[in-house]
């Protein structure tokens, strides 16, 4: 129907579930990987840092064994209130709730306009698939918006937040690995970083499809607030398992330009969101990108990795997705 709001996946993509049964029993096949395990990533309580050295040092620690060990964690007292988070998930529904056809137009839909995305345009088969829309914004267009909106409004205090966090717990990274860097707050800017919003609508065939096919991120750091409907996964110890939502917590992932510049010390860790048949899931994340010219180098020698560009990756990732389906990422610059 032309007022519905959800994405015509299902028509968009129909030359792809004619692959359904073939598909069918590929899973059938390999179930374990739809068994998995929940559990609560590390969780690390952010005052910390405003207590005394002792506890303070302790944080830090935290922040860099998970970031080791998980790849993945989650932090409370984070600095972004209940009411930015609430409004902020309010704001976000009701953005995806308009018609179709507004979302995709690119005028008459506001700032969003033009930044609309959904479905997987390159895939060829239904595992490549992602059942999800999403609204891509940078900062600088956010933070250019002076409040004419309460959705602007909203996602200016959020973003301005979001993005103050990620620079914290990168420096608290770089200390770690014995480096006291403003490497991040000279290439990673409003007009290269920007803010997600997802909507995973119900899959009639889940779990068939992946509401976000398995990948890396190609950033720095991402910082997520999510819903309780739950369908996070990561992997652990070659397994996948299910992350249990946390109403009061943020959730932090190191990117695969973060794995490089630590030489491999920090992981960048595979994930996916899993599809609902019943419910549908939202989430917004905060991506920490450097401008396209940025050099990314190891910061300890001997490096695992060669110097390259964000542009250089970027572009290796898009051929690769053009001519695979999918993200080879990280071992294409190994040294």
């Amino acid at each position: 129907m032309e007022d519905s709001p959800d994405p015509p996946l299902q028509e968009e993509y129909k030359y792809l579930f004619n692959k359904l049964r073939d598909i069918r029993q590929k899973y059938a096949r390999n179930y374990e990987l739809f068994i998995v395990e929940e559990c609560e990533l590390p969780l690390i309580d952010l005052n910390q840092l405003n207590m005394e050295e002792f506890e303070s040092e302790k944080c830090k620690k935290e922040i860099a064994q998970a970031s080791k060990e998980w790849g993945f964690f989650q932090v409370i007292n984070h600095g972004i209130s209940r009411e930015i988070l609430e409004k902020m998930r309010w704001e976000q529904i009701k953005s995806f709730k308009r018609p179709f056809h507004e979302k995709m137009s690119e005028k008459g839909f506001d700032f969003l306009a033009g930044n609309y995305r959904w479905g997987t345009p390159s895939a060829t088969c239904l595992n490549q698939l992602s059942w999800s829309e999403a609204f891509h914004v940078p900062l600088n267009v956010i933070s250019g918006l002076d409040g004419r909106n309460d959705l602007s409004s909203t996602m200016e205090k959020f973003a301005t937040t979001m993005s103050e966090l990620a620079h914290k717990l990168v420096e608290i990274l770089a200390e770690k690995m014995g480096h006291k860097s403003t490497f991040f707050r000279q290439t990673c800017l409003p007009s290269t970083c920007y803010l997600r919003m997802n909507r995973y609508p119900p899959c009639p065939i889940s779990p068939q499809v992946f509401g976000l096919m398995p990948h890396t991120d190609s950033d720095f750091i991402t910082l997520l607030h999510q819903d309780q409907i739950g369908g996070l996964q990561l992997v652990k110890d070659g397994k996948w398992i299910a992350v249990k939502p946390n109403p009061d917590a943020l959730i932090i992932n190191i990117g695969d330009l973060f794995q490089a510049w630590s030489n491999g010390v920090y992981r960048s860790v595979e994930h996916r969101v899993v599809t609902n048949m019943l419910k549908e899931r939202f989430s917004i994340a905060f991506f920490m990108c450097p401008s396209c010219e940025t050099i990314i180098k190891s910061c300890i020698d001997p490096s695992v990795y060669r110097r390259f560009s964000f542009r250089e990756y970027r572009d290796q990732v898009q051929e690769d997705v053009k001519m695979f389906g999918y993200k080879v990422g990280l071992p294409r610059f190994l040294v």
